[in-house]
C-alpha cells in the first residue's frame, strides 16, 4: 500500500451540507476526536490512533468532519491561534518513523486531519476583500461573512519522477538530507502546465536531461502540507547530467539490478527513499520491470 492511502473512513460529504445531521452525529455519544499534539498524532502501541471524547476540544475549536467510523462521526480539532506559520512541513524523523508504524489506513486519517487543520491555519482571512472568515461545511471549507466568498482546502499538484537510461534510473540528492538519501526528482506543476509537460520541464531544469514518452505510475497525497504526488516514468534522450546546484546536491545514474539489491537491503551507491514516500514505490515499480 501507498504511504497515506487506504484511509477507511466514510467521508460523508452529505453531513458536510446537512446542519441538523451533523449536530446529530457531534451529539452522538460514539463520536471522537483525533489526539493531537500540535501536528504530531499521539498513537498506542497498536499502531493506531488516539481518540478522545469530543468533550476534550477547546472551547473555541472549530470541529472538522473526517468522516464516519461504522456510522460514528470522527473529528479533528483546529484551534485558532495555536497552529501555522509554516510549520507543518517539518518532518521530525521521530514523527516519520510513528506514521511508518501505523495501522494500514491510519496514516490515511491522519493526512486529512493534517492538512485540514494546516489549511485552516495558513487561511484565516479572506482572500477577496481580507475580512476573516468563519469555517463552514464541516471544517471542509471557509466563507467571508463580508463578502460571502467560499474558500476551500487546497492541494498542491507535485510530479515525483525517474528518468531511465539504458535500464538506469536518475536519481538525485537534495540539500540537508539524510547521508547516502537519493530519490525520485520532483517539482510543482506550474499554471496552463500539463502533467507530462512538468515532468520533463522538472527533470531538464534540475538534471539537465531531456525526456519523452512519459508514463504515469500512481498517486499519493503527501500531507506537508497539502501536495498530491504523482508519480511518473520518463525516457531520457541521453545520460549527460548537467546539474542545477540550487535545486540538487548531486545526482546519479543507478542500473536497475543496483536498484533492486538497495531496495532488498543490500548494500549499493545510495540510501533509498522511505518505505511511505512514493518514491519507494516508484523505484519499486521501476525495479521490478
Amino acid at each position: 500500500m501507498i504511504g497515506f492511502t487506504g484511509g477507511t473512513l466514510d467521508r460523508a460529504d452529505r453531513l458536510r451540507h446537512d446542519g441538523a445531521a451533523l449536530t446529530a452525529a457531534t451529539a452522538d455519544g460514539r463520536a471522537r476526536l483525533l489526539v493531537l499534539d500540535g501536528y504530531t498524532p499521539q498513537a498506542g502501541d497498536d499502531g493506531r490512533l488516539g481518540w478522545t471524547t469530543l468533550a476534550d476540544a477547546p472551547d473555541d475549536a472549530v470541529l472538522i468532519l473526517l468522516g464516519l467510523d461504522e456510522g460514528a462521526a470522527r473529528f479533528a480539532a483546529f484551534v485558532p491561534g495555536t497552529i501555522g506559520g509554516g510549520t507543518p512541513a517539518m518532518r521530525a524523523p521521530a514523527l516519520m518513523q510513528m506514521l511508518a508504524a501505523l495501522a494500514p489506513g491510519e496514516a490515511a486519517t491522519y493526512a486529512a486531519a493534517r492538512s485540514l487543520i494546516d489549511w485552516h491555519g495558513r487561511h484565516r482571512f479572506c482572500a477577496n476583500c481580507g475580512a476573516a472568515s468563519e469555517a463552514f461545511r464541516a471544517g471542509w471549507g471557509r466563507r467571508c461573512p463580508s463578502c460571502a466568498t467560499e474558500h476551500f482546502p487546497r492541494v498542491d499538484p507535485v510530479v515525483i519522477m525517474i528518468a531511465e537510461h539504458d535500464g538506469r534510473a536518475l536519481l538525485g540528492r537534495g540539500k540537508g538530507w539524510p547521508p547516502g538519501r537519493y530519490s525520485a526528482l520532483a517539482g510543482f506543476l506550474e499554471p496552463g502546465e500539463s502533467v507530462e509537460e512538468a515532468v520533463a520541464r522538472e527533470i531538464e531544469e534540475e538534471a539537465g536531461v531531456r525526456v519523452r514518452d512519459v508514463r504515469y505510475v500512481a498517486s499519493q497525497p503527501w500531507p506537508f502540507p497539502s501536495s498530491l504526488m504523482m508519480a511518473c516514468v520518463a525516457v531520457a534522450e541521453d545520460d549527460a547530467i548537467t546539474l542545477d546546484t540550487a535545486e540538487l546536491e548531486d545526482a546519479i545514474w543507478v542500473p536497475r539490478d543496483v536498484v533492486r539489491e538497495v531496495l532488498a537491503g543490500g548494500e549499493g551507491p545510495f540510501l533509498p527513499p522511505p518505505p511511505y514516500a512514493i518514491a519507494h514505490t516508484l523505484l519499486t515499480v521501476w525495479a521490478a520491470r
